[in-house]
């Protein structure tokens, strides 16, 4: 049995005819910039999160440097993002010329550490970034509450995190702006780049409009230097088509992740979510499924060998990268991320992955151990 890593191919079969229509229609008005489909995504997907404002925009990283620059940040700022993510989240940070300043993550569900978000903040900081890492959502209560004690922002990144809840509400929408990402990997996937910002703010929204769209109110009125930073109307096209899916898609995520948990049981150390789940405090997307192990090397290759493709996210956590050894950290800096990044694997995760190849997946990973 070969099982790929993600099967997109799978999920666009599906629901192929819808897809034509919408981008035939785009293409038959010639309506490429902005249109129709931007504005009904954007109206739909604030629905979906049940956010007063959703702003398209390029990609998921602009996303964060555009929601940065609404906030104000600059060159004497000091921004808190978790050691453990992709690298978008550290580098939106120093684009718009603020300093970086890293968190570890936690033990039982990799997010960042509230803890060290206490220890990290300086007369210079004005904003967390907490990242729902795999989909599964951050420390929120805690995090809001060390933002109101020290008067900062908090942007969430929630990239990973399409239709996650904490506390029954949709991520993204809990602290002061969220930043989607629609990259086609995602949850929620466009044909290509996208992104969008969201808030409950309207002076904020009216900011993220102009910044993302060369400061502008209609053609040639600029009221601020901005950017070119626009959800392209075929990437919304399909958005629109494929957010009528997302909740479905997300159950069945769901269902795959405890089918997993099940074989498992107390095999690896991975997110906690079950006990989360009944308590209603955190509802994971399960954009991926991370297991950590001592020895992932042997056992990517092993599962290499039976047709199962896995993935590492992330294999050097974000103070180790070489773009950031002027920072001058060390492994004790950040244990658990400095641990987790020679230890995390990923195992396929998605909608269409079927009970047999959860199954088969399983038994070859019992079999691995086994020998061992």
């Amino acid at each position: 049995m070969n099982i790929p890593f993600m099967d997109l191919n799978n999920q666009i079969s599906e629901i192929r005819d819808e897809i034509d229509q919408v981008i035939n229609n785009v293409i038959s008005k010639a309506e490429f910039i902005n249109g129709e489909y931007n504005t009904l995504f954007c109206e739909a997907f604030a629905k979906y999160l049940n956010v007063k404002h959703c702003i398209g925009v390029g990609n998921g990283t602009d996303a964060l440097e555009i929601a940065l620059k609404a906030l104000g940040i600059n060159s004497d700022d000091e921004v808190i993002v978790p050691a453990n993510s992709f690298v978008a989240t550290a580098e939106a940070v120093t684009n718009v010329g603020a300093k970086v300043v890293f968190a570890d993550c936690k033990e039982d569900d990799f997010t960042i550490n509230t803890d060290d978000i206490i220890k990290k903040i300086t007369k210079k900081t004005k904003v967390i970034i907490p990242v729902h890492l795999y989909g599964y959502p951050a420390d929120m209560d805690e995090i809001m509450q060390i933002a109101k004690d020290n008067n900062l922002f908090v942007l969430e990144d929630a990239a990973q995190a399409h239709g996650a809840k904490y506390r029954d509400i949709k991520v993204g929408t809990i602290g002061h702006i969220g930043a989607f990402s629609f990259y086609p990997g995602k949850n929620l996937g466009a044909f290509g780049d996208a992104g969008a910002v969201v808030t409950n703010n309207p002076d904020l929204a009216h900011k993220i409009k102009l910044i993302s769209n060369h400061g502008r109110i209609d053609k040639y009125n600029h009221l601020i230097e901005g950017r070119n930073s626009r959800m392209d109307n075929l990437q919304a096209a399909v958005l629109c088509i494929k957010l009528k899916y997302l909740s479905d898609w997300n159950v069945k995520r769901r269902m795959n992740a405890i089918a997993y948990d099940q074989f498992f049981d107390n095999l690896f150390k991975t997110p906690k979510k079950e006990p989360e789940y009944k308590d209603k405090i955190k509802l994971s997307s399960c954009h991926l499924y991370v297991i950590k192990t001592n020895q992932r090397r042997a056992l990517m290759h092993f599962l290499s060998q039976n047709g199962i493709a896995t993935m590492i996210h992330y294999p050097t956590a974000l103070p180790y990268l070489k773009a950031y050894d002027y920072l001058n950290h060390k492994p004790e800096d950040f244990p658990v991320a400095y641990e987790n990044q020679s230890q995390i694997l990923s195992l396929p995760m998605y909608p269409e992955l079927t009970k047999d190849q959860i199954i088969y997946i399983c038994d070859k990973i019992e079999k691995f151990f086994a020998k061992k």
